[in-house]
C-alpha cells in the first residue's frame, strides 16, 4: 500500500493541517512518531535563539519565520496532537561555562514530560569529561553539539574523554557537523571524521543528513557501524532551496534507512513550515513505505528501546 498523505507545499500548509499526521500513522500502521530532533530551551534563551532567527543572523543567512512559536506547555501538546510519541529536548553549549546549566533543566525538563528522552550537552572546556559523565550518571540517553554554531574543533583534546564516555556508553550524540546553512568554525566530514577514526564505536547521528556535505557523510555512516543520520529539515522546498539532496544519492540512502541508520528529525519548533511538510518531503522520495516505517520509528524505537505497542 501506497501512503497517501495529502502534498504538503510550502505556499499551501496551514496550521490545521497538521493534523492529517495522524491519518499517515494510521496508513503506516505506526503507533506514533520517534522525533530525534526537536529542541525545548530554557524561556530566556528560547526568545534568545528565535530572535537570532527573526533578525536572520549570520549562521542563518535567510529569513527563518519560526512556525511554532507557542508556549512550552503549547509545544509539547503541540507534539502529542501529531502523534509524536518520542521526542527530544536539545540544547547545546556554544560558550564556556553553560552546559552544566543546560543539562539541569534539559534533564529536569525530561523528567516532568513524557516522551522526551533525557538530553544533554557539552563542549570543550576542562568540564567536559566531567559534564557528559554528570549528565549519563543522571540518565541522559541523547546529546546534542552543534559545531556551526559553536565553532569549535570536534578533535579539540579537550573534548577526547567526553567523546570516549559517549563511545563506551554507546549513548548517540547528534551533531552538526555539516557547513549548512553557513559554513563556519570545522564543519563538513572531514573534522568529525578524524573523530570517528579515534573513537569508532560512537553513536553519532549527523544532523540534517550533513547538509550539503550529504555524501561524505554517508560515507561516515556506511563505514561505522554506529554512524547514522538524522532527516532534520532534508527534503523540505526550505531546505532543498538552501541544500538541493543529489538524486543519485537515494539508493544509498535508502539502504542506510532499511538497515536502521536513518532516524526522523524535524527541528521542531524552529521551522518555518508545518511539521507535516518533513512527512510529505520524505514520502515523495517514493523510497517505500517499509523505509518510512524504519524512519519514522523503528529505527529510533530499536536505538533507544522503546515499545511499539
Amino acid at each position: 500500500m501506497t501512503v497517501t498523505l495529502k502534498s504538503y507545499r510550502l505556499s499551501e500548509c496551514e496550521v490545521g493541517d497538521d493534523r492529517v499526521v495522524n491519518d499517515f500513522l494510521r496508513e503506516l500502521g505506526l503507533p506514533g512518531l520517534a522525533d530525534v530532533h526537536t529542541h525545548f530551551l530554557p524561556e530566556r534563551m528560547q526568545r534568545r535563539v528565535w530572535a537570532h532567527f527573526d533578525q536572520a543572523g549570520p549562521l542563518i543567512g535567510r529569513a527563518w519565520p519560526i512556525r511554532y512559536r507557542g508556549t512550552e506547555a503549547e509545544r509539547v501538546a503541540e507534539l502529542g496532537a501529531l502523534g509524536v510519541r518520542v521526542f527530544s529536548a536539545l540544547a547545546y553549549a556554544h560558550r564556556p561555562g553553560m552546559a552544566a546549566d543546560l543539562n539541569t533543566w534539559t534533564l529536569d525538563f525530561a523528567a516532568r514530560t513524557p516522551g522526551c528522552l533525557p538530553s544533554a550537552t557539552f563542549f570543550p572546556e576542562p568540564s567536559a569529561a566531567a559534564d557528559v559523565r554528570a549528565a549519563l550518571d543522571c540518565g541522559a540517553r541523547i546529546f546534542k553539539l552543534h559545531l556551526q554554531v559553536g565553532g569549535f574543533d570536534p578533535r579539540d583534546e579537550q573534548l577526547d574523554e567526553a567523546w570516549g564516555l559517549l563511545a563506551e556508553s554507546g549513548t548517540p550524540v547528534v551533531v552538526h557537523a555539516g557547513s549548512g546553512p553557513v559554513p563556519h568554525g570545522f564543519t563538513g566530514p572531514g573534522p568529525i571524521g578524524e573523530v570517528l577514526a579515534r573513537h569508532p564505536r560512537l553513536a553519532m547521528l549527523t544532523a540534517h543528513l550533513g547538509g550539503p556535505e550529504y555524501e561524505g557523510f554517508l560515507e561516515l555512516a556506511e563505514r561505522y557501524e554506529r554512524v547514522g543520520l538524522d532527516t532534520t529539515m532534508a527534503f523540505t522546498d526550505f531546505f532543498e532551496e538552501l541544500a538541493p539532496f543529489p538524486p543519485a544519492l537515494l539508493p544509498r540512502l535508502r539502504e542506510l534507512g532499511l538497515a536502521g541508520k536513518v532516524l526522523l528529525g524535524s527541528d521542531f519548533p524552529n521551522i518555518p513550515y508545518p511539521y507535516a511538510h518533513q512527512l510529505e518531503a520524505l514520502r515523495r522520495l517514493e523510497l517505500g513505505d517499509d523505509w518510512l516505517r524504519a524512519v519514522c520509528w523503528h529505527n529510533a524505537a530499536r536505538l533507544f528501546g522503546i515499545d511499539s505497542a
